[in-house]
C-alpha cells in the first residue's frame, strides 16, 4: 500500500509544481503585454533604493496628485492633469506598488508600520520623490486611498494645503471585502495573486470599475485610457490588497493627529459614495480639523474627479487661495 500512496503523492506534487510554473509563466506573459501597452510616461526617482514614478507637467504653484487603490497616474491625469497644468506645476505620482512605482520595504519603517505601507510612510516616500524634482510645500490632492495618503502627508510632511476627495480617512466599524482579506494575506498573495494575474478576464475588470463609479458610469474607454490593467499584475495585486487590508489600524492612529493639522484642508465627498461613506469619513474628519471646508456632492458616487471635475478644480483653487498661493 505504501508504494501506490507514494506514487500518487509524487504525481500530485509534480502536477502542482507544473501548474504553478504554468501560472507564473502566464502571469508574467500577461504582465509583459500590459506593460508594453501602458509604459511609464514620467521619470523615475530613487528614494531609499526604491524607484518612484512621477509625471510632471505644467507650471505654477506646486501640486501633487495621488491616485486611488488599484489605479495609477493615468487615472488622475485623465481626469485633471491637463486642466491643472494650465495653472500649477503638477506632480502626478504612482503610489508605492502601483503603476510603475516600486513597493516599499522595511527601510521605510515608521511609527505606525513595520513594512513601509501605511499612508504616512507612502506620503514620506512620495514627498521625498517630488522634493528631488524640485517641489516645495505643494498642495497635495488625493482621491480615495490617495486621500488617506494625502492626510498622512498632512500630519508628517511639508505642504501648503490638502484636498481630499472621497477618501477613507477615519476609522470605520466592521471589516473589509473578503477578497482584500485573502489576497492581502501572506498565503493569498503568494498563491492566489498569481492565479488572478494569470486568468482574471477583462470583463471582470470592466464590471468592477462600473461598480466603483455607481450611480454614475465610467467615461468611454476608461479602463484603457486610465491604464487600469496595470493593477492586475501579480506585484500590483499583492501591494494593493495588502495596503487595503491593513489600512484601518493605520487610520486609527493617523486620525488621532488630525487636530494638529493647521493647513487649509478642502474635503469633497459624494453623498452616494458606496465605497467610503461621507457620514463615516468626510463629516467626522471635518469636525476634527482646525481649518477644514467640507463640500458634499449630492447624488455623486466615488469618482467625483471624473464626474464633476469642475467641483474638484474649484476646491483646489479654494485651497490655493486659502494657502496664499493665489
Amino acid at each position: 500500500m505504501r508504494a501506490p500512496l507514494l506514487t500518487s503523492f509524487l504525481l500530485l506534487l509534480a502536477f502542482a509544481i507544473a501548474f504553478g510554473l504554468f501560472v507564473d509563466r502566464r502571469a508574467d506573459f500577461r504582465a509583459a503585454e500590459i506593460e508594453a501597452r501602458f509604459p511609464p510616461r514620467g521619470e523615475f526617482v530613487e528614494v531609499n533604493g526604491r524607484k518612484m514614478h512621477v509625471l510632471v507637467k505644467g507650471s505654477g504653484p506646486d501640486l501633487v496628485l495621488i491616485h486611488a487603490a488599484g489605479s495609477n497616474v493615468n487615472d488622475t491625469d485623465l481626469a485633471l492633469g491637463d486642466r491643472l497644468a494650465e495653472h500649477y506645476r503638477v506632480f502626478l505620482v504612482d503610489r508605492p506598488g502601483h503603476g510603475w512605482s516600486e513597493r516599499l520595504g522595511p527601510e521605510f519603517e515608521g511609527p505606525f508600520n513595520a513594512n513601509g505601507e501605511s499612508p504616512i510612510e507612502q506620503a514620506r516616500a512620495l514627498s521625498a520623490a517630488v522634493q528631488k524634482l524640485g517641489a516645495r510645500d505643494p498642495i497635495v490632492v488625493g482621491h480615495s486611498m490617495g486621500g488617506a495618503v494625502a492626510m498622512g502627508w498632512a500630519v508628517s510632511e511639508p505642504a501648503s494645503a490638502i484636498v481630499v476627495i472621497s477618501a477613507p480617512t477615519m476609522p470605520w466599524l466592521g471589516g473589509i471585502d473578503a477578497s482584500y482579506r485573502v489576497l492581502g494575506s501572506g498565503p493569498g498573495g503568494a498563491l492566489i495573486a498569481p492565479l488572478a494575474a494569470a486568468f482574471v478576464p477583462r470583463s471582470y475588470v470592466d464590471t468592477t470599475i462600473s461598480s466603483v463609479f455607481q450611480p454614475q458610469s465610467p467615461p468611454p474607454n476608461y479602463v484603457d485610457a486610465a491604464g487600469i490593467m496595470l493593477a492586475t499584475r501579480t506585484g500590483a495585486l499583492r501591494a494593493n490588497n495588502r495596503q487595503v487590508r491593513n489600512l484601518r489600524p493605520f487610520i486609527v492612529e493617523q486620525s488621532k493627529l488630525y487636530p494638529n493639522v493647521t493647513l487649509p484642508v478642502e474635503i469633497l465627498h459624494g453623498t452616494e459614495d458606496q465605497t467610503a461613506y461621507h457620514t463615516i469619513h468626510a463629516e467626522p474628519m471635518a469636525a476634527l480639523l482646525p481649518d477644514a471646508n467640507l463640500t458634499l456632492l449630492h447624488g455623486i458616487g466615488h469618482m467625483p474627479h471624473h464626474i464633476v471635475p469642475d467641483d474638484v478644480f474649484a476646491a483646489i483653487e479654494r485651497a490655493a487661495t486659502r494657502a496664499g498661493l493665489r
